[in-house]
């Protein structure tokens, strides 16, 4: 985490979030009126359905449906698969009279709003039951407030990725098979033998780690359209050779929710063991993080930052007056937002014009335009 010396530095009058449109950083059907939306029961895992044209959410009846359907909705609320599916009695669990329930159309399938009919009750007398995969939760004891070094389990999807005995870059666990990071750090050591790479999880302070520890790393699967001159496209799947055990302090994040809408200003963080200073001299054996809002990819593009050095595919968070950054050996690292309590991962930290510089915050790979080829990469492995 990259923070500057003297929070005191040059403000940046120049460049201002006023007058600007707001940025929302999802895929370009956010931005349409959202028409649909799941969610499932923690408790019980009833899934519920919400049309615009209906007013409460309504349970969903289990005729017509297909576990197809099941692995969209889980892919569509930012899980990386359906873990589990099943039919509910009515008679088996408790519900409020007024309760209304949503049918799937048989003859169509799939989540268009014209598909699902209201119901006052379920023909079979019995209702969808659904289970994702695992993510963006953090376990309670290590939910603390404050403070720069981070407690064990408060980041469980952070990786350290290490060339040999040394971090190179951060990562995020997406499954226990699977981490994503920056494709710019797996192209630096393209010459480096696969053997040679290893992914540590659980991790706080570096120096607790010894030789040979970590995860051994399968396959590097870097975007096909990663460009090192500018850094589009910058992110990298790695495929573990063994799977990860979960714990209390190892876990999945989520990926961006379909119709996750991030407006400009949301507070989100980012975290690694980089630089923690501007000048690049120290880096942190105990893993850092730091709380950042997001900006508008406009702000971001205009002549007193980046002026468009941002695609579609990045996103930009920090400050105008440069308190605090990611910085060198942060990148790949995460930048999660939390939703209702599940975190889910907004961007990987890619570039930057040196660390906690006044009007050249962070820059990241923007995870809701690599939806399709990570789900794509993770089913064909």
């Amino acid at each position: 985490m990259g923070q500057t010396l003297d929070d005191q530095g040059p403000m940046a009058s120049q460049c201002s979030e006023e007058g600007s449109h707001p940025g929302i950083f999802t895929a370009e059907l956010g931005d349409q009126p959202q028409l649909m939306s799941f969610r499932i029961n923690r408790e019980d895992f009833l899934l519920e359905v919400k049309v615009r044209s209906w007013p409460d959410w309504l349970l969903v009846c289990h005729e017509g449906w297909n576990p197809a359907l099941g692995a969209r909705i889980c892919r569509s609320l930012g899980h990386l698969r359906l873990t589990q599916h099943k039919a509910v009695n009515l008679s088996d669990i408790k519900i409020i009279s007024s309760q209304k329930f949503a049918q799937l159309s048989a003859r169509l399938g799939g989540l268009l709003e014209e598909v699902w009919q209201p119901r006052d009750n379920c023909i079979s007398g019995r209702i969808v039951s659904l289970k994702c995969s695992e993510c963006g939760e953090r376990p309670v004891a290590s939910r603390i407030v404050g403070g720069q070094a981070v407690a064990p389990g408060r980041w469980p999807w952070q990786a350290s990725v290490a060339l040999g005995s040394r971090h190179t870059c951060g990562g995020s666990v997406l499954a226990p098979h699977w981490v994503v990071t920056a494709a710019h750090c797996m192209y630096s050591f393209r010459l480096s033998r696969l053997s040679s790479w290893r992914v540590h999880t659980g991790l706080v302070s570096h120096s607790a780690v010894q030789p040979h520890q970590g995860a051994m790393v399968e396959k590097i699967i870097p975007h096909p359209f990663y460009s090192a001159q500018n850094h589009d496209y910058d992110v990298a799947l790695l495929r573990l050779r063994t799977p990860l055990n979960f714990s209390d302090t190892v876990g999945a994040v989520c990926l961006p929710a379909e119709e996750q809408h991030l407006p400009r200003g949301l507070q989100c963080w980012v975290s690694g063991w980089g630089h923690t200073d501007p000048s690049h001299t120290h880096s942190s054996d105990m893993l850092q993080d730091t709380v950042v809002p997001l900006l508008s990819t406009q702000l971001c593009n205009s002549s007193c930052m980046y002026s468009g050095g941002l695609t579609h595919r990045m996103l930009c968070a920090g400050y105008l007056d440069g308190r605090a950054d990611a910085c060198q050996g942060d990148s790949g690292g995460p930048l999660v937002c939390p939703d209702e309590g599940t975190w889910h991962l907004v961007g990987v930290v890619s570039w930057g014009r040196g660390c906690a510089e006044p009007n050249h915050p962070g820059v990241y790979a923007k995870v809701a335009e690599f939806l399709d080829w990570i789900h794509d990469t993770v089913q064909v492995h």
